[in-house]
């Protein structure tokens, strides 16, 4: 089996430090005389390129990311009309897996036809989708 296979010199073993000068690894216990090194609790900090431009810096900020959008689930009309519901909320999208667990908010957005009248609670509509459901009958109406 693959989990008991060993071979030899398979696994380093740990270095024992300061553990007396026979053992090869004592009193400096391989960190040298002096120096930043030498110190306990010294190091410095991660990307430092000593005084040099670090790399994070020199590259261009590039990109935006919505923390908003992340949790916003985009639905399209023609799922809505799918659904085959009068009423339709968060909750509903999440239990019909049209919007994931952690979703706070989704906006519908015009894909597809929708031709019977749904009520969406709580849910925003992009300008076609509203028209398109406010022209099957529908009504968008706001959380509260």
């Amino acid at each position: 089996m693959l989990n008991s296979l060993s071979q030899p010199g398979g696994r380093k073993r740990r270095k024992r430090v300061g553990r007396g000068a026979s053992a090869g690894q004592g009193k400096t216990c391989g960190r040298g005389q002096k120096g930043q090194r030498s110190r306990s609790g010294s190091g410095r900090l991660r990307g430092f390129e000593g005084g040099q431009m670090p790399l994070q810096r020199r590259l261009p900020k590039v990109g935006f990311r919505s923390r908003t959008a992340r949790y916003t689930a985009r639905v399209r009309t023609s799922e809505i009309a799918a659904l085959n519901a009068d009423k339709v909320d968060l909750a509903l999208l999440k239990e019909r897996g049209l919007a994931r667990f952690d979703a706070r908010a989704a906006k519908v957005f015009l894909s597809g036809a929708i031709e019977k009248p749904v009520r969406l609670i709580g849910i925003a509509a992009t300008a076609g989708a509203r028209k398109a459901i406010e022209k099957a009958g529908g009504a968008i109406e706001e959380q509260g």
